[in-house]
């Protein structure tokens, strides 16, 4: 196999763009990241419209892009463990070198993903700058500042020439899971204007604010405010949502088991989200729902949308360095007063004032 010079951020001349026609993105999961690294993929299509545009991406991850508007085709790695790992990847190469790729972007930056770019045959494969036991790239860049990683996704175009511009997260819901939650909420007395979801749990237990806090904070918005709660869990989180609503003084209302489709329409009819650092945050920017995360010792400026979508928001520890415990030194009150200014309502009274547009 030959290997080109690799240039660092060298920009591909416009002729050379112009003989793209098929490109690759790989981003094998997780489910947020899959979700994130597609923000650049409607601006890569605009600048180069005759672009066939492809997503490799693993089961079960590949939900979260699997409508997407700008992907033409999704590859799918298939779960498994052992040899049948190994024959799945085996299957997935010699299917990526079938398709003649033009470029391969390697948005994981992973070796998994490396020796993918690596085997491909495409004619250019892009990847990030570094020292890499791999020789996969003959176009690398570097990682620009540390912003939200959506928007971070961009710095990987600049050898095409390709700079941020805004954008949107899509995950289009099919009309079905719609109507199964509309059914859902008219079952519960719910409608959009008093609903507060709350998301307790989180894959990591390091990014969990503390259960006990969720409880009192939720308790706190429906004896103050108009409001109330649905708790909202996947997979092995319901233990989260039941030990939330035992903590609590009032009663919520627990969500059924939903989909990643189900989940999103939820979103979309809910005044507020309150949730941990997750790739639920992330899929509130689909769905335009005003959000509250609450942040330990992940950064915001790398997971929080609040930058980039005026409709988010984030709570993080006065000192995150020093944080201990998963009470990240944020207090339930301290959590509900933001809440009650974001929702625009005064304690006790069906009034509202305009919600405050900053994140704190």
């Amino acid at each position: 196999m030959r290997f080109e010079t690799m240039a660092e951020t060298a920009i591909l001349d416009p002729a050379e763009l112009r003989q793209l026609k098929k490109v690759l993105v790989i981003q094998l999961g997780p489910f947020g990241d899959g979700l994130l690294t597609t923000s650049y993929f409607e601006t890569l299509k605009k600048v180069l419209p005759q672009v066939e545009l492809h997503y490799l991406i693993k089961a079960p991850y590949h939900h979260s892009v699997k409508r997407h508007p700008f992907i033409d085709r999704l590859i799918v790695i298939p779960q498994g463990s052992g040899l049948q790992y190994l024959r799945n990847r085996i299957d997935v190469i010699r299917a990526i070198r079938h398709e003649n790729y033009d470029l391969v972007i390697d948005q994981q930056n992973k070796p998994s993903s490396r020796y993918i770019t690596w085997l491909s045959r495409a004619r250019w494969r892009l990847g990030y700058t570094g020292r890499h036991l791999i020789p996969a790239y003959n176009l690398m860049t570097p990682k620009g500042p540390k912003i939200y990683t959506a928007s971070r996704r961009f710095d990987i175009l600049k050898p095409l020439g390709i700079e941020k511009t805004a954008y949107k997260l899509y995950f289009p819901i099919p009309d079905e899971d719609q109507a199964r939650m509309d059914r859902w909420l008219s079952s519960q007395g719910l409608t959009a204007d008093n609903t507060v979801v709350v998301s307790p749990g989180s894959r990591q237990s390091r990014k969990k604010w503390l259960t006990e806090n969720y409880a009192q904070l939720a308790d706190l918005i429906q004896q103050r405010l108009d409001k109330r709660i649905v708790i909202l869990w996947a997979g092995s989180e319901r233990p989260d949502a039941d030990r939330m609503a035992a903590l609590m003084e009032t009663t919520p209302v627990i969500a059924p088991q939903t989909s990643l489709e189900e989940a999103a329409a939820l979103l979309k009819r809910c005044c507020l989200l309150l949730c941990n650092d997750s790739g639920l945050n992330h899929i509130a920017v689909t769905t335009q729902t005003q959000t509250l995360a609450i942040f330990g010792n992940t950064s915001p400026a790398r997971w929080s949308p609040a930058s980039e979508f005026s409709h988010h928001h984030h709570l993080r520890a006065p000192v995150p360095g020093e944080v201990q415990g998963n009470d990240f030194q944020i207090t339930p009150e301290l959590a509900f007063s933001r809440v009650s200014e974001l929702l625009g309502a005064d304690e006790k009274s069906g009034f509202g004032r305009p919600p405050a547009s900053q994140s704190a």
